[in-house]
């Protein structure tokens, strides 16, 4: 079986590995029932603070998966979070390379539902990416997404954690401001927002520095190939290079993209569906669907199997033959004497000895036609009682002893 982390979490095998962390399913066995655990790595100052920011971030939304509990061991800490089967966009591309507009204004409604949510909330998510953008296992009904990974999010107003000319986040999503050292704001996830949406169309990850170039050069593109005009534009609107000309909220881009799904045209006939499948593979042995088997006891003794029970009328089994014994001469017993309980042991550990039983004695076989003689019964005789002391041949020299070392001390006083 697993460790198990705190008394509680119990690592199974791990399903994913960041920079701070791997990810673990475990199994919760006090909610029973499986969960993602996030161990973390390192243990310098700066990565637990933001181990610290991420756990202690409380979002309940069906678009966002933020952390739910929290324990430490040792050197250790990890929190949980609900566990995700389908694996990332990444994954979905990996398998069906792009994807209908439809299906992707889908997605796009899900993450900028949950990103409205998280912005409200005064955070900044700063490293959105398809990767970070976790899917529930739904075959082919309707997509169901996670934002996930606050792991470099922070607070608007909280100090920042980064060096002076450093920046973090995914390479090919950074929002053309945060090269620039800008202080993080909710328009640079609304930017990451827009490359997602165009790794979904193209099935390749945008180059991000060419379509600023582009838009500072020409203004806005026109629309891609493969990508339709309605859609564009509101893509266009999340690309801007200048912030103050982006939507400015989550919240405003999604309506644009509703209104521009009415425009867009249905499905063609046939069109493969998209399925979102399992990634995570069966669970290890020892694991079953409602948490860890039963464990067999192992010193336990093999139980016996029965012997068969013969038909009616068939006959029974040879019992084995005896096993040969050695041969042993053997000589006469004195007879069994009655049970006679032991006295208990005094207070200084000795015993009482009982009395000695008067036997009979033994059967001699030397004249097998004589029958054993029976000794008499011996009459009783009084025993007179001693008194206790010890007997006069050692008395009376003591005493005379005693006598004589009195007289010469009372003489030695009276010479002084």
């Amino acid at each position: 079986m697993g460790e198990v982390f705190a008394g509680r979490y119990e690592l199974i095998d791990p399903i994913g590995r960041g920079g701070a962390g791997a990810v673990w399913r475990a199994w919760d066995h006090r909610r029973r029932r499986y969960v993602a655990a996030k161990v973390l790595q390192q243990s310098d100052a700066h990565t637990l603070l933001r181990f610290v920011r991420e756990q202690a971030l409380r979002i309940d939304h069906p678009h966002v998966l933020a952390p739910a509990s929290w324990a430490a061991d040792d050197d250790k800490v990890l929190f949980t979070m609900d566990l995700i089967a389908g694996g990332s966009l990444a994954h979905v591309i990996g398998d069906y390379g792009p994807l209908p507009p439809r299906y992707v204004c889908t997605l796009l409604d899900q993450l900028l539902s949950g990103l409205a949510t998280v912005h409200a909330e005064g955070v900044v998510h700063r490293d959105i990416k398809p990767a970070n953008i976790l899917m529930e296992a739904t075959g082919t009904g309707r997509p169901h997404l996670r934002l996930s990974d606050f792991g470099i999010s922070m607070r608007k107003g909280e100090p920042r954690l980064t060096e002076t000319n450093y920046v973090v986040g995914t390479p090919g999503y950074f929002a053309p401001e945060q090269l620039l050292g800008a202080e993080p704001d909710f328009t640079a996830d609304l930017y990451a927002v827009g490359l997602v949406g165009l790794y979904l169309l193209h099935g390749t990850r945008p180059d991000s520095q060419a379509l600023v170039e582009h838009f500072l050069a020409h203004g806005t593109p026109p629309a891609p190939e493969s990508v339709p005009e309605p859609l564009w534009q509101v893509l266009a609107g999340l690309l801007q290079p200048d912030p103050q000309a982006r939507f400015r909220t989550a919240t405003g881009a999604r309506k644009a993209l509703n209104a521009a799904v009415e425009m867009l045209p249905e499905p063609a006939a046939g069109e493969e569906p998209v399925e979102i499948l399992d990634q995570l593979g069966p669970l290890p042995a020892g694991f079953g669907p409602e948490g860890p088997l039963a464990r067999p006891a192992q010193d336990a003794p093999p139980v016996p199997a029965a012997p068969p029970v013969p038909a009616a009328g068939a006959p029974g089994p040879v019992p084995p033959a005896p096993a040969p014994q050695a041969y042993r001469q053997t000589y006469p017993q004195p007879a069994p004497q009655p049970y006679r309980p032991v006295p208990a042991a005094s207070e200084t550990g000795s015993f009482h000895l009982p009395p000695p039983v008067a036997r009979p004695a033994p059967y001699t076989a030397a004249n097998p036609y004589t029958a054993p003689t029976v000794p008499a019964p011996t009459p009783a005789r009084t025993v007179p009682v001693r008194r206790p002391g010890p007997p006069p041949k050692v008395a009376v020299p003591v005493l005379l002893l005693a006598l004589v070392s009195l007289a010469v001390g009372f003489w030695a006083l009276t010479r002084v």
